[in-house]
């Protein structure tokens, strides 16, 4: 059946008069995955704070063990509400370290403005600001949620800090299964056959990074998912587009939320499988980071 145009006009929730604040957060805790984070669920609404306060939504990844602290004003952003984001984000991860935590500010109008001053805080503050557009089409109403920022990823790449805390090859042995800690072992034997400088195991409560001397630098990073029997495999790498590509033309699970960095999701037994084109990506990916 081919599909047919319809007239549409957007329209704002702030000043409508059958809409409120209440009504978008049902409309999300009904299905959170519409804000585009993923496979989420809702953790908590309303959720009361030390010190007072009340945070909009509270979300869960299970599969990579995050949580996403969500404020949602309708209209447009205001200094208090980007810093009631960032407090509550604060407060969560502080009370809850063993979670990886992501401040998410939800509004109708993301200004210019608001993105100049959260730049200033690149790689101190995973945050992703989401765009809300209502849009009606005739009698109905359609929620677009469009992400216009999304540093999540500067936490594991650039520092040690926000892995949950510091833990010991013990914790990941009891945690994982054995064949899984196996190709994390691989794979840290290929880093080495490329690295100049030695690498080895980072361990951190939500991921296993890599330092090289006493010093943290994570151009990788695993994270080992038992319950799943699959292996997340996080790549810093400038050729990611044409990676993604060539491993999915390999049947690999890859993924790439931005240019530059990339996730692939792997078995122990498809790790056999394809060991010969994880090397050579294991080996650009150390070039580049040495370079």
């Amino acid at each position: 059946m081919a599909l047919a145009f319809a007239q549409h006009k957007k329209i704002q929730l702030r000043t409508h008069p059958d809409f409120n604040e209440a009504w978008l957060h049902d409309r999300i805790a009904d299905d959170p995955t519409i804000l585009g984070l993923g496979d989420v669920r809702s953790l908590d609404r309303e959720r009361s704070l030390p010190g007072g306060g009340r945070l909009d939504m509270l979300l869960l990844d299970d599969e990579i063990n995050r949580r996403f602290e969500v404020e949602i004003m309708l209209g447009a952003t205001d200094p208090s509400h980007i810093i009631r984001t960032i407090e509550y984000w604060d407060l969560e991860r502080r009370r809850y370290p063993g979670y990886d935590h992501v401040a998410v500010l939800v509004a109708e109008n993301i200004t210019a403005r608001f993105l100049n001053v959260i730049s200033l805080l690149a790689g101190s503050i995973p945050l992703i600001a989401i765009q809300l557009d209502a849009i009606q089409v005739g009698e109905h109403v359609v929620l677009n949620f469009v992400q216009v920022l999304d540093q999540t990823e500067l936490r594991i790449d650039d520092t040690d800090d926000g892995g949950g805390g510091q833990v010991d090859r013990a914790y990941w042995d009891k945690k994982a299964c054995a064949p899984l800690m196996k190709v994390c072992d691989a794979i840290l034997r290929l880093i080495n056959d490329s690295a100049k400088n030695r690498q080895d195991f980072n361990y951190m409560r939500g991921y296993i990074g890599l330092k090289s001397n006493g010093v943290v630098r994570n151009f990788m990073h695993l994270s080992p998912k038992p319950t799943k029997k699959y292996l997340h495999i996080g790549f810093k790498n400038a050729q990611s587009v044409e990676w993604v590509e060539r491993l999915a033309a390999s049947e690999l699970d890859v993924r790439s939320k931005r240019k530059g960095r990339m996730r692939i999701t792997i078995t122990a037994a498809e790790y056999q499988t394809h060991e010969a084109t994880l090397r050579e990506l294991v080996a650009a990916t150390v070039k580049e980071a040495e370079a």
